[in-house]
């Protein structure tokens, strides 16, 4: 694999200083000069990583039509979070812990990871980029515990976007550590009123709105006519997300988290975000790959001599394959 272009900056912005191993890859500065990565498909389709947050804002089919919401009135500027797009929530999901909203990785700089471990599994995509994260003194303050979470953003060959997840618990205590997870995805709709999600039928959920209550779910699939907020539990590896009026389906396949997350803030919640346009609840919903009801459980790698050995390594490997199903 030979380098691509290379932009150098401070860590205002993101540091970008770490080659590219994907030829269809390269850094640009984006919105209020941070630092982004740029995946280009030779067939047409697109996707935009911003080091700050790891977090996807565009992904574009081969027509160049956008196929992810960010907020009109997002905020690119840190350390509050980027509104849209695929936010990664870690090591805490909403407020299930000591943590701010969310965890703190989607309001970190990450960087250009230019040596990630092979992975176990082959992929045909040459369309990538690795970004890597580690604690600084700061979040070892208010979560004492060492990680390498490495995140690979890929384009496949039909324009798929593939999010995979490596979390390391790299402590030499020996403490095993435990989070919780999500691929905190906007899906840019056309009309919310006229979406509806399959695969989440007769399933148990917890109900934000009603203190996570436990519910069954009724009917042959999910519509939308009011605000939702609900976490489905032991969902299954594939959902869909179909918008009639573009003639379009997303299909979500997700592998190592069990949840799937919900969301539409409606007419009251969106008035009451100052980051989020009031009519823009009509063109968005959130479908999230998750891990909430129960945790994910790392184990320490144990001595210092043992981290050369990949044989030690304990590791969360979660990942999510987002598909545009263009019927038009």
């Amino acid at each position: 694999m030979s380098s691509e272009k290379v932009l150098s900056s401070g860590s205002a912005s993101g540091s970008a200083s770490a080659p590219l191993a994907s030829p269809h890859a390269e850094v640009c500065k984006g919105i209020n000069g941070l630092n982004k990565v740029v995946l280009r498909d030779p067939r047409g389709s697109s996707a935009e990583v911003y080091l700050y947050g790891a977090h996807v804002t565009s992904w574009k089919n081969d027509h160049g039509e956008e196929l992810l919401f960010v907020s009109s009135k997002a905020t690119f500027k840190p350390p509050k979070a980027i509104r849209g797009g695929i936010p990664i929530c870690f090591p805490q999901f909403s407020n299930l812990g000591s943590l701010e909203q969310h965890g703190f990785a989607r309001n970190r700089f990450w960087t250009i990871d230019t040596d990630p471990p092979p992975f176990s599994t082959t992929s045909s995509s040459k369309t990538y980029v690795d970004l890597i994260l580690k604690p600084s003194e700061e979040d070892m303050k208010i979560w004492a515990h060492s990680f390498e979470f490495r995140l690979r953003v890929a384009l496949g060959p039909g324009g798929d976007l593939l999010l995979t997840s490596r979390i390391r618990n790299t402590s030499i205590d020996g403490k095993p550590f435990s989070f919780t997870f999500a691929y905190h995805t906007y899906f840019s709709v056309s009309d919310i009123s006229e979406v509806r999600v399959e695969g989440l039928e007769t399933l148990d959920y917890l109900d934000n709105l009603q203190n996570r209550e436990r519910f069954t779910e009724q009917g042959d699939a999910i519509t939308f006519e009011s605000e939702v907020d609900k976490i489905y539990l032991s969902t299954p590896t594939k959902i869909a997300i179909l918008d009639h009026e573009k003639k379009r389906t997303f299909v979500l396949r997700k592998d190592g988290l069990p949840d799937a997350v919900v969301w539409n803030p409606w007419d009251k919640k969106a008035k009451a975000m100052v980051d989020f346009g009031d009519e823009e609840y009509k063109h968005m919903l959130c479908v999230e790959a998750a891990a909430v009801e129960k945790s994910i459980t790392l184990k320490a790698e144990g001595s210092p001599r043992k981290l050369k050995d990949p044989s030690f390594w304990t590791l969360s490997c979660t990942g999510v394959l987002l598909q545009n199903v263009d019927g038009s």
